[in-house]
C-alpha cells in the first residue's frame, strides 16, 4: 500500500490598498534573509486556514482581520529547490484594523507598501507566484514542478 502524501501547508495574506500591497522584508529567519514575502506562515494543528491567515496578519503586522473580509486569492501547489512541496493558500484583504506595524522585527526588517503589478527584484519566488496567479484571476496554480513549467489552471 502507497504511503499518503504529506504536506506542509502555508497560508499567505494579500493586504492590498489603492494598487499596493504589503510586503515584509526577511530579516534573522535563516530562510531568504532579504527578500520580501508577504505575511505568511504554517498552518498549526487543529487550527483552520481562515484561522491561521488571522492569526499571521496579528502576529507579523498587527492589524486584525474580520474573518468576513478574508477573500480566497488562489491556492499554489508549489515544490521548493530543495524539493519539498508544500501547498499556499493565498487570501486577499481590503478591510482590517489597526495600523499596519513590523510587529516581528526579530522576523523582519521593515514592512513595505509596493505596487502589485511591480514587486521588488528581491521577492521570494512562491510570494511572485501567488500574487501572480491572484492578480491573473487563478484559482489554483502550480509553481516550482519543472514538469508543469509554473503554470496555472483555473
Amino acid at each position: 500500500m502507497a504511503e499518503r502524501y504529506q504536506v506542509t501547508v502555508d497560508v499567505h495574506v494579500i493586504l492590498e490598498r489603492a494598487g499596493e500591497i504589503l510586503l515584509c522584508l526577511r530579516q534573522g529567519t535563516g530562510y531568504r534573509d532579504g527578500w520580501y514575502c508577504l505575511p505568511s506562515g504554517h498552518l498549526e494543528a487543529g487550527e483552520t486556514v481562515v484561522e491561521c491567515a488571522i492569526r499571521e496578519a496579528r502576529e507579523e503586522v498587527g492589524v486584525v482581520i474580520d474573518p468576513g473580509h478574508l477573500r480566497p486569492a488562489t491556492v499554489v501547489h508549489h515544490l521548493s529547490p530543495e524539493g519539498d512541496p508544500r501547498i499556499g493558500v493565498f487570501f486577499a484583504a481590503e478591510v482590517w484594523d489597526g495600523e499596519v506595524v513590523n510587529a516581528e522585527p526579530n522576523k523582519c526588517g521593515r514592512v513595505d507598501w509596493v505596487p502589485a503589478d511591480r514587486l521588488p527584484d528581491r521577492t521570494v519566488p512562491y510570494t511572485v507566484a501567488g500574487v501572480g496567479f491572484y492578480r491573473s484571476g487563478v484559482s489554483v496554480g502550480v509553481h516550482g514542478w519543472p514538469e508543469f513549467a509554473d503554470a496555472g489552471a483555473r
